[in-house]
């Protein structure tokens, strides 16, 4: 793929790259687990910081349950489409087109990762209430980042088969 377009660089051959070889649509044989499970790290490693940082705020503000997980959900979205934003961006591409890039590469890995993440939180007796000092606490944490990874892998990995999800992003770097 031609990258001058976007980055004023030399064309950058993806084909040697594992699973970075055909940009424009659904890959041949589908995507590897390699290539899932890096996806779905990256977006792990954005939503554990957003997440974890907005159950330290709220834990410290007092706030209840639900404003926290709230406030974490969000941050865990901010910082999830962040990473793939400054990436992104770095390549060249305006404010506008990295958004929407961001947008559609992550938006579904990130919703996904969430709902099992806080789903198990919320499931695990004691840990809503567990207090950040608390080892229940961050297993809980932990444990729901552990089995969000493990069902979001999956899900990335039929997505950059066909081409969506964090496929879209190969494209720009």
């Amino acid at each position: 793929m031609d990258h001058t377009a976007h980055t004023g660089a030399p064309a950058h051959d993806h084909a040697g790259h594992h699973g970075h070889g055909d940009h424009g649509g659904p890959m041949p044989g589908g995507a590897s687990w390699s290539t899932a499970a890096k996806a779905t790290l990256h977006c792990l490693t954005g939503c554990a910081i957003g997440e974890i940082l907005g159950m330290v705020i709220g834990t410290a503000l007092l706030w209840g349950n639900v404003p926290t997980m709230a406030l974490a959900i969000f941050l865990a979205f901010i910082f999830g489409y962040s990473f793939t934003l400054f990436a992104v961006l770095r390549a060249g591409l305006s404010l506008k087109a990295a958004i929407k890039v961001a947008l559609a590469a992550d938006t579904v890995s990130i919703a996904v990762m969430e709902a099992v993440d806080n789903g198990i939180i919320a499931m695990t007796p004691g840990a809503m209430d567990a207090h950040l000092s608390d080892g229940l606490f961050w297993s809980a944490l932990l444990g729901g980042f552990a089995v969000a990874f493990l069902i979001t892998t999956p899900v990335n990995k039929w997505m950059i088969g066909r081409g969506k999800g964090h496929a879209v992003v190969h494209a720009y770097h």
